[in-house]
């Protein structure tokens, strides 16, 4: 099968969806099937995958990591080239439009993938409610003339049900890479990460940008540094708040106790980073289905997350993960020293029910991506 793989991001700078992207093609490749990564160029040019890659011009958006593509003549022609089986927009935009655009001249299904709260980007973005609730009634559109539209979880369905979206949602969740800890990579994450034994270590991992509620993390901690409560943060990714980030935690006083990495690029580094930690702080309500609550269990570190985000989904209280009843840095705080004597046990069950390796995932995408090829011919 010989499938397009649509996503607005590239790496170096790549987000969760980008993450899930290249985990597709990645393990699509490997099950013997021809899986594009098609996306806008990243600042840095090509990086080398074991698929094959595709990419538009791009230039850069202000105030983002990420680049917005330009597709041009000579992107166009390298795709209609490809005798495309099936196209998959992990994003709606740019990426999304060029999938549909492929898909109808080459009478082709297209899956759309929901898998981000767009109304909340756009309004942060525009501030205004009428401009936000504009944005996503075009995009209900695109998602309206797919022939599958998929989310992670129930959670995210129910938001795309939400935003007006009225057709057939199918699951299909995430998965992670199934791995045990490389010992060359642990020597080099400890090279340039100073763990101090004893002290519990609360790990963030994400774009570091105020709509993952950095702020709370960082309340919290504060509260665990007036209360006399040892801990050490370490946070791992960059992002458009990351500068403003580091202020507030030299403000709040506790800029001795936390590690600011950046963008980790070695996955096998960020597993061992997730192998140290006692517990993985996530108290985001804006993401869906993060992926580091997956990658951080494969290494037995439990998460923390907020009662009623969707990133809950899946977390039961103090049996594979931590739940704290709000996002506000007091309850995170409270959370946090509740979880922490319990973290190992807790680590251990979040091991045992919360990763689904990719393997399993792309066996189940295959079929339906076959259903809708199927599906597709029998209308001709």
């Amino acid at each position: 099968m010989i499938i397009g793989q649509f996503c607005d991001t590239y790496p170096p700078n790549i987000d969760g969806v980008g993450r899930v992207t290249q985990s597709y093609c990645e393990t699509l490749t490997k099950m013997g099937h021809e899986a594009y990564y098609i996306a806008p160029q990243s600042a840095t040019g090509k990086e080398t995958y074991s698929f094959p890659v595709i990419l538009s011009a791009s230039m850069k958006v202000p105030g983002e990591l990420f680049r917005m593509g330009i597709p041009d003549p000579r992107f166009r022609r390298e795709l209609m080239e490809i005798p495309f089986d099936i196209v998959h927009a992990q994003d709606p935009f740019v990426a999304g439009m060029e999938a549909m655009n492929v898909a109808r001249k080459r009478d082709i299904p297209i899956v759309g993938s929901f898998h981000s709260k767009y109304y909340d980007d756009a309004l942060a973005k525009t501030h205004s409610k009428a401009l936000a609730s504009t944005l996503v009634q075009k995009l209900m559109k695109f998602y309206d003339r797919c022939d599958g539209v998929w989310t992670v979880n129930h959670a995210t369905a129910e938001v795309l049900q939400a935003y007006g979206y009225r057709g057939k949602i199918l699951i299909m969740e995430n998965g992670t890479n199934m791995e045990s800890l490389s010992p060359e990579a642990e020597k080099r994450m400890l090279a340039r990460v100073t763990i101090r034994k004893g002290v519990p270590v609360l790990l963030f991992v994400g774009q570091h940008n105020y709509k993952k509620n950095l702020h709370g993390i960082l309340g919290a901690c504060a509260m665990l540094k007036q209360a006399g409560r040892p801990f050490q943060l370490i946070t791992a990714g960059d992002g458009p708040d990351f500068d403003d980030i580091v202020k507030e935690a030299e403000q709040l006083g506790i800029r001795d106790q936390v590690q600011f990495l950046g963008f980790v690029a070695d996955r096998e580094e960020l597993m061992a980073l997730y192998y140290h930690a006692d517990i993985l702080v996530f108290p985001s309500l804006y993401d869906n289905a993060p992926m580091v609550l997956r990658e951080a269990a494969v290494m037995e570190t439990p998460g923390l997350v907020v009662a009623g985000s969707c990133s809950a989904e899946g977390i039961t209280h103090d049996y594979n993960g931590f739940i704290s009843p709000d996002e506000t840095a007091e309850s995170i705080r409270k959370t946090i020293e509740h979880a922490l004597p319990l973290a190992k046990e807790v680590g251990h069950h979040a091991q045992l029910t919360i990763p689904i390796s990719w393997d399993s995932i792309m066996e189940r995408v295959i079929a339906e991506y076959d259903r809708l090829i199927d599906g597709h011919a029998g209308k001709n």
